[in-house]
């Protein structure tokens, strides 16, 4: 049994993860006081500006606060103007562009990497929301400024019912069975379909921590793509053995059994589902935020081993390793990757959220060049131990 964690109030991640995770909410009071004020609401504004990132601006009318607009990214200072009384501003994978707020998600280290989506921020004056909704994934709200109150009702799923005629996915009504109001450092996890409502109390902050699932269609798609890579897999079927005449507008029983056993013996192919999956969890959902590293030479890096360095990951960047038969098997940005055994073990570390430290210990000369290929590639990233 683990330790209890501040995170989750107290308890395990082992009890949180068999009462909560996936069930029902949990509010935890100050589980994340270090969040207070690591970003101010003019940071979200000007970040929102940048032509890079992702951003909506969400706006009621004054005269009618049941109707709503939504304008998407690239936003300009000209959006901003004319303002009604009641909007949100949602940045979306703020984590990318501060590394306080990256280093928040070494707090929840009992969910996998590869099921993070992306840290968004929301922001908005006394009274903006974004209405009543739900999720179809998991969320840990976290308040890191101001203050706002948050309404929880029925579990919704894909066929729960939204009001017509909106560019946001709203809900017409809401059974409310919880009503807090969260300050600065508090946490509140939402489960996937559970619908909830919150609403500014003041100028605030709220970080939206999600946690992705793949769908089968994207899983499909990927392992196609995998197959269509296999020339030989494009030769045309060996026929079946036709030892009688069938009729001509007829495709018979025997046949489609043929045709789809074909297809089931080729998605038994382990390596090619398994590459295929990895290569889809381990893509950044925003690579256009993965900046362009400055390229190096293993004979930079020797140059500065005992200078004082850390090796961590880009926080746009996703790594993730599977250990299939005895061999540990790494993917980066939507591609397999191969690395030499000896730094194996150093980049499962630092796949599971660890920095680990530039020394001699990592001098050899595999190693570098290991280290080296994957800062050229914006996977890894060198930070200063005393910054």
């Amino acid at each position: 049994m683990s330790q209890p964690l501040d995170v989750l109030g107290g308890i395990t991640a082992e009890q949180f993860l068999s009462e909560y995770w996936q069930k029902k909410p949990l509010l935890v009071r100050n589980a994340l006081p270090e969040i207070a004020e690591i970003l101010v609401p003019d940071d979200v504004m000007e970040l929102a500006l940048d032509e890079n990132v992702t951003a909506r601006l969400i706006k009621q009318k004054d005269k009618d606060p049941n109707q709503w607009t939504v304008k998407n990214s690239p936003l300009i200072k000209g959006d901003f103007q004319k303002m009604p009384k009641l909007w949100t501003l949602l940045v979306q994978a703020i984590d990318h562009y501060s590394f306080d707020l990256a280093e928040l998600w070494k707090k929840f280290p009992f969910i996998p990497q590869w099921r993070r989506d992306d840290i968004m921020v929301s922001y908005a004056p006394k009274g903006g929301s974004v209405g009543q909704h739900f999720d179809f994934y998991d969320v840990f709200l976290v308040q890191g400024f101001g203050h706002r109150r948050w309404q929880l009702g029925q579990m919704c799923d894909a066929d729960s019912a939204f009001i017509e005629g909106q560019p946001l996915k709203l809900l017409p009504e809401m059974e409310v069975h919880f009503d807090e109001v969260l300050a600065p450092g508090d946490l509140l996890y939402v489960p996937p379909g559970l619908s909830h409502y919150g609403v500014a109390k003041d100028d605030c902050l709220t970080y939206s921590f999600g946690f992705r699932m793949p769908n089968v269609p994207d899983m499909m798609d990927r392992v196609c793509d995998k197959f269509s890579e296999d020339t030989a897999l494009k030769n045309p079927l060996i026929d079946i053995i036709r030892d009688q005449v069938s009729r001509a507008g007829e495709v018979t029983e025997n046949e489609l059994a043929y045709l789809k056993a074909e297809i089931f013996k080729q998605l038994q192919n382990s390596m090619v589902l398994d590459d295929a999956i990895m290569s889809l969890m381990s893509e950044s959902k925003y690579p256009e935020n993965i900046p362009e590293a400055e390229t190096l030479g293993t004979g930079d890096l020797e140059e500065v081993l005992e200078q004082g360095y850390l090796i961590q990951l880009e926080p746009a960047s996703r790594l993730l390793y599977s250990d299939q038969d005895e061999q540990v098997l790494f993917w980066a940005n939507g591609e397999g990757i191969c690395i030499s055994e000896a730094f194996t073990p150093f980049l499962q570390q630092i796949a599971d959220g660890q920095s680990i430290e530039l020394n001699l210990d990592l001098a050899d000369d595999e190693i570098l060049e290991d280290i080296v290929m994957l800062l050229n590639e914006s996977i890894l990233m060198l930070v200063p131990t005393e910054q």
